[in-house]
């Protein structure tokens, strides 16, 4: 029992900081990501930032998790492989996307700016699941999409308001085929979520981890 309170104190943090604020290690990815419930008892802190954006944003928690399980594989400091100059130098990334949700620098700040913080990171669970649920809604005014939708709201994702309404991912079957995956994927973490969640409903003073139910 100590064992987890410790590593429930400890996933809270989501990352390690020496005295200056400079992270020195992050959570490593979940060994079981095809059961959100499994990744959750890994990093029940992920379930309460989760669990915030949805009711701050209205993006669903399954939505979010396979949307981050989509884009980096739950690795906090992922960025797209280089490019290669003469078959081994290495060269430019392709993008600046970077972090749990892989945002890329422009939409990066304009949500820091909308509706984050100066101090967010891509780097951490809380800031990249406000991040999806921000960006959602944002495509949501923009195109109609419905939150409902996993599929659509990852092709917007993908390819943003503007790109999505012009029809581009209609010429990328690489992105079509993501997006099935994200939609699919969240299908089966909400059903998952369904029978398990009650664990992670630690809403009052009094209850700790993992011996929470809802109320």
């Amino acid at each position: 029992m100590h064992r987890k309170l410790l590593l429930r104190m400890f996933s809270l943090t989501g990352l390690v900081f020496t005295l200056t604020g400079c992270a020195i290690m992050a959570p490593s990815p979940p060994q079981e990501q095809s059961n959100i419930c499994e990744i959750f008892r890994e990093q029940p802190a992920w379930y309460d930032y989760a669990k915030d954006s949805q009711k701050k944003w209205g993006t669903s928690i399954a939505t979010q998790m396979a949307f981050i399980q989509q884009e980096s594989s739950f690795r906090s400091h992922v960025k797209p492989p280089r490019s290669k100059i003469l078959g081994f130098i290495p060269g430019p990334r392709p993008s600046s996307a970077k972090g749990y949700a892989q945002a890329q620098d422009p939409v990066w700040g304009e949500y820091r700016d909308q509706a984050g913080s100066t101090f967010a990171r891509r780097t951490h669970m809380k800031h990249a699941t406000d991040f999806i649920g921000w960006y959602n809604t944002r495509t949501q005014a923009q195109t109609g999409i419905s939150l409902n939708n996993p599929e659509h709201l990852y092709l917007a994702y993908h390819e943003g308001a503007g790109g999505y309404q012009r029809g581009s991912y209609r010429q990328k079957p690489a992105v079509q085929r993501a997006a099935r995956q994200v939609a699919q994927r969240a299908n089966r973490y909400r059903g998952q979520l369904a029978r398990c969640e009650s664990e992670f409903q630690c809403d009052s003073f009094y209850q700790i981890w993992p011996f929470c139910r809802a109320d």
